[in-house]
């Protein structure tokens, strides 16, 4: 038997209170908690000796309980002539001074001032329905009148944000405001508990403001205050722990396992997010261990980008490899700090327990697991604004190589690698570095940022791998052509990481990137070892309307126009490049600007399959040869694109590719001293046409 409100509207009129009650009739109906679940927080704010005025107080047994355990002096109001009366019979033999009359709690006609303290059991959720907050309003103005100075408004709700943005802007200036998040509590018409938790208000008024608002929050009935700086401070904070219950809720009844729910844990005391927690289950399975109920996997620091952690496609595989039922992978934030493993976990234990999936026995052993058994390692180097993207991060993070890599993070996406580059200290500048996805290398000694240096000879990404092995495709007697140098076009520049490779290692290549954001070159020249000079130009614009230019003037041609540009609208499905860069009407215009050797490269990074057909089907319209490298363990695409059909058919992959691709090898190693760490064969071997 449902005896909820249908609409929120009903939640706060009299007549719907005096159908309830009549259809509750005499078992007493706890909204949000009863004594027992509310006690601990009542008795630190409201005294026995106070003169206690309880609004809305229905058929509650809350004032009985606490006239019982000693609260002499309480008032209780409501609406409903039903309740009033009901409760005045109950209590008139074993409780003669506790008085229940029906009164509006907009105008009691009180004495100012007569009160030390207000307790409200969601009656300020129910009135704040109506007449868009104006009757809760009236309703606050009236306990403030009549609370004395230092007197005390506890408000029991679930704090929706409409009802508690009123009451927090209502007493923001001139009382001191703390929130009390309670854990969900249960609900005696329901099997589950509610989804959202109970909240408890304490307003305490002051004889005189403050200069500034006092804001705080605690999580249970004990624990220590949070100071908030703002109104919208506090109501975001309160909306991160109903969000967490809601997480809660939902994961009692089990994921499916394509959904990743996640949620951050914050430093208690400064706010600030601590850990970011996602739980991934894994479809059952009859090979899995009957014990393999749950686990907590750490991610090392400086690693949360990496594919297996940051993607969900990674989440999953994670999970999968490690056979349990549910995994709660988590992930460290930056500028926190963390002890060491043992530390980490006993910090975790008390809360990651709470997401234990359902049918979990109890006493449960839960494992921590974690690679290598440390916690990483990240040092911030640089920090910064940029006014199209927004705060960013420059970090060195060790590897899973053992080597130390320098990454870009925007924090408006701070599970994406912007750029990456891998360091080499000082001292080992002059030896040749070793080879990607080898043995794991020993772990170089810790030097300061100022003595690490990039290696300009490694590629961190591997289509940047893929695009630089793409130049065989122009053929080795167009590399070489010293009298007529590769003219490359990169849109998009990052850490520099590809353009400064290309204009080292290939032989006379000039080459011109495009990029959006100053920021972003600045970023590159002081971290990631980029340079400018005669055969490597930037120019800061926008790449669409760079290339538009350059067609409608018209007379300069290139052999090679690369695409390596992010989109910024996460919504899409393709992170990489924004829709603008793959219309029909663009890729013309890029047709048009190559030479008649020419290549388009394109890194593509699309979810969505309808739309990858899509943007296929549009790089087909123009370019008559069209192959296709995939990234593994990625979501990445290279396209490459040929301007001609030269000597090969349009739907077969040159025979003499092979060859070309050791040729370029060999050349690229003869401009370096220690040779580029990139093999040009093994990125081509899987080239498809499209």
């Amino acid at each position: 038997m449902s005896l909820l409100p249908r609409t929120a509207e009903e939640f706060s009129s009299a007549d719907y209170w005096e159908r309830f009650f009549r259809k509750r009739g005499e078992k007493a109906f706890e909204w949000y908690g009863d004594y027992n679940s509310l006690c601990g927080v009542l008795h630190k704010y409201i005294k026995p000796r106070d003169k206690v005025l309880v609004v809305g107080c229905g058929n509650s047994e809350l004032s009985e309980q606490l006239y019982d355990v000693g609260y002499r002096q309480l008032t209780n109001i409501d609406i409903s002539e039903t309740v009033v009366s009901h409760m005045n019979q109950r209590n008139a033999e074993r409780r003669p001074d506790l008085s229940f009359l029906q009164l509006d709690a907009t105008q009691t006609g009180f004495e100012s001032g007569s009160f030390q303290a207000t307790l409200d059991k969601g009656t300020l959720d129910a009135m704040a329905s109506e007449e868009d907050g104006a009757l809760a309003g009236r309703m606050l103005a009236e306990v403030g009148r009549v609370l004395a100075v230092g007197g005390r408004y506890v408000c029991i709700t679930l704090a929706q944000e409409h009802v508690i943005k009123l009451a927090v802007e209502h007493f923001a200036m001139g009382w001191a405001v703390r929130i009390h998040c309670l854990s969900g509590q249960q609900n005696e018409e329901s099997d589950s508990s509610f989804a959202l938790p109970v909240f408890v208000l304490v307003c305490t008024k002051f004889r005189q403001a403050p200069p500034f608002a006092v804001l705080e929050l605690c999580q249970g009935e004990d624990g220590a205050p949070s100071r908030l700086a703002s109104v919208e401070e506090l109501l975001s904070a309160v909306k991160e722990r109903q969000a967490y219950n809601l997480m809660l809720h939902k994961l009692r009844g089990g994921t499916d396992s394509s959904s990743t729910p996640s949620l951050t844990l914050c430093n208690a005391v400064s706010g600030h997010p601590r850990y970011t927690l996602a739980v991934q289950d894994s479809p059952s399975s009859a090979k899995t261990p009957r014990s393999n109920h749950f686990a907590i996997f750490i991610v090392p620091q400086g690693r949360e980008s990496d594919w297996l952690y940051g993607s969900a496609e990674g989440r999953a595989q994670l999970a999968s490899s490690a056979k349990f039922r549910r995994l709660v992978i988590v992930a460290m934030h930056r500028d926190q700090e963390y002890e060491d493993m043992q530390a980490v976990q006993s910090e975790l234990s008390p809360v990651v327990m709470e997401l234990a999936p359902p049918g979990m026995p109890a006493n449960q052993q839960v494992p921590f697991l974690s690679v290598g058994g440390d916690l990483g390692w990240r040092e911030v180097i640089g920090r910064g604004l940029s006014a199209l993207t927004g705060e960013y991060s420059v970090e060195d993070v060790r590897g899973e190589d053992g080597h130390l890599y320098r990454r870009l993070i925007f924090m408006n996406n701070s599970q994406l690698v912007q750029s990456e580059s891998r360091l080499q200290s000082a001292s080992a500048a002059s030896s040749a570095p070793k080879k990607k996805n080898k043995k794991k290398a020993k772990q170089p000694a810790l030097t300061g940022a100022k003595d690490r240096s990039v290696d300009r000879g490694f590629l961190c990404c591997t289509h940047h791998e893929v695009m630089v092995a793409g130049l065989a495709m122009l053929g080795m007697d167009a590399i070489n052509n010293k009298d007529q140098p590769v003219s490359v076009l990169l849109v998009g520049l990052g850490g520099g990481g590809l353009p400064q490779f290309v204009r080292d290692f290939v032989p006379c290549a000039r080459v011109e990137v495009v990029e959006l954001d100053p920021t972003v070159l600045e970023v590159a020249q002081t971290w990631f070892g980029f340079q400018i000079d005669d055969r490597l130009k930037v120019t800061l614009g926008d790449g669409l309307e760079h290339i538009k230019t350059l067609e409608s003037e018209g007379g300069r041609y290139f052999d090679v126009i690369m695409f390596d540009v992010d989109s910024k609208d996460t919504t899409l499905g393709m992170s990489c490049p924004p829709p603008a860069f793959v219309e029909t009407s663009l890729l013309k215009k890029v047709y048009s600007l190559l030479s008649p050797r020419g290549l388009f490269m394109l890194n593509l990074v699309c979810r969505d399959s309808a739309l990858r057909k899509s943007v296929l089907d549009h790089v087909h319209s123009v370019f008559p040869c069209v192959f296709s490298r995939g990234i593994e363990g990625e979501v990445n695409e290279v396209l490459l694109c040929c301007r001609s059909t030269g000597e090969h058919k349009p739907h077969t992959i040159p025979q003499t590719l092979q060859q070309t691709a050791k040729d370029l090898q060999k050349t690229l190693r003869a401009n370096s001293q220690t040779g580029p760490q990139i093999d040009i064969t093994a990125m081509l071997n899987d080239l498809k046409v499209v």
